[in-house]
């Protein structure tokens, strides 16, 4: 057995409260787990992305919790590729500053400084660490909060919101939506599927009564013309290790997830949304429960959109026994720039699918 020096298994402990408590697992979530260990076991590689015909003026992001500050980070960085972002119980762009004891502190029940923060935005912008400010121009976001979240504070998701309308000034257009009065927990609302909407607990799906996915992606996308009642598509597998260089290492799981409508797979003009799991939602922890049950999917049919599912793992070198995504330096100090392994990463993975984030080429370099 690995050994782990007394200090860092203090700071782990720490790292611990980071989003979500320790529950253990349903049974549905243990069963997705050993089957993708059996999958793992038995050599099995998942296939590459598939290239598809992309809209791209149909290309946006969404996150829970640490999911939700990593795709306010991506859509910073890459807004003049994006049309918005839909957040759920995050906070804003830049509020950890490279600091786990902030991320754990004033990034989860403290007042960020909005005003502090877009100054940060305005200097990067500048310097070409995310993208220029005119890129948020036009663009949709959906901040929503439950009143009863005891993990993240409205105060925290209130700074998310007043960032990007500190910013309006330079990105004429853009429409922020806060929706915060709403009866829930730490958790991803869906009508119907997952735990008590305000206890939580794991695969941090609620059962709320309430379809927070259709409500972002309407919010994104435009009201869908038909309901949506159930997925038709595919969920399928990828290999997520085939998109870093060599050497290269982003702290994610050797496989995520594509959900696929009929539409995108047979040729058709479609959009993507990137959608960010949040700590302990990755498929090492939950399987495909949060990918499958989430309620992304039966919209992305009638949308017309494919959701790309990227996914995690946990670790204690870098730190992070939970499985976040980085949101407070784990991966190093660019962790929140165009330069980050993560987002390069992801640049790499929506050249694949034919949505480049950084021009023509969006390899990882």
């Amino acid at each position: 057995m690995t050994m782990v020096p007394r200090e860092l298994s203090q700071r782990a402990a720490q790292a611990a409260r980071v989003f979500v408590g320790v529950a253990p697992l349903s049974r549905v979530c243990l069963a997705g787990a050993m089957a993708l260990a059996l999958c793992a076991c038995a050599g099995t590689a998942p296939p590459s992305l598939p290239r598809l015909k992309v809209d791209a003026d149909r290309v946006a992001v969404a996150g829970l919790s640490s999911g939700a500050y990593m795709a306010t980070q991506t859509h910073f960085a890459w807004s003049d590729r994006l049309r918005g972002a839909a957040l759920v119980a995050g906070g804003p762009y830049g509020c950890a500053g490279g600091s786990l004891d902030v991320a754990l502190g004033l990034c989860m029940a403290g007042q960020p400084d909005p005003a502090r923060l877009a100054a940060r935005v305005r200097d990067r912008a500048g310097s070409g660490a995310v993208a220029p400010l005119a890129g948020l121009q036009g663009d949709r976001v959906y901040v929503l909060h439950g009143k009863r979240d005891a993990t993240v504070s409205e105060s925290v998701s209130r700074a998310g919101e007043s960032l990007y309308t500190a910013l309006a000034d330079e990105a004429s257009g853009i429409a922020v939506r806060w929706d915060g009065d709403r009866d829930f927990g730490h958790v991803m609302p869906t009508v119907d599927v997952g735990v008590d909407c305000i206890a939580g607990g794991s695969p941090y799906l609620g059962a709320c009564g309430f379809d927070a996915a259709g409500e972002a992606m309407a919010w994104l996308f435009g009201d869908a013309p038909p309901a949506a009642t159930s997925a038709t598509g595919e969920l399928l597998a990828f290999d997520q290790d085939a998109l870093l260089a060599d050497g290269e290492d982003a702290q994610l799981a050797d496989r995520g997830w594509l959900y696929l409508p009929k539409v995108c797979a047979d040729g058709e003009r479609c959009g993507v949304l990137v959608v960010f799991h949040g700590c302990q939602q990755n498929a090492d922890a939950v399987g495909n429960a949060f990918a499958r049950d989430a309620g992304f999917n039966r919209w992305a049919d009638v949308h017309r959109v494919a959701v790309l599912y990227p996914q995690t793992r946990s670790s204690y070198l870098p730190l992070n026994p939970k499985a976040c995504w980085d949101w407070w330096g784990y991966t190093g100090p660019d962790y929140d720039t165009r330069r980050g392994v993560q987002q390069r990463w992801l640049a790499a993975a929506m050249a694949a699918l034919g949505a480049p984030l950084d021009g023509a080429s969006a390899a990882v370099k």
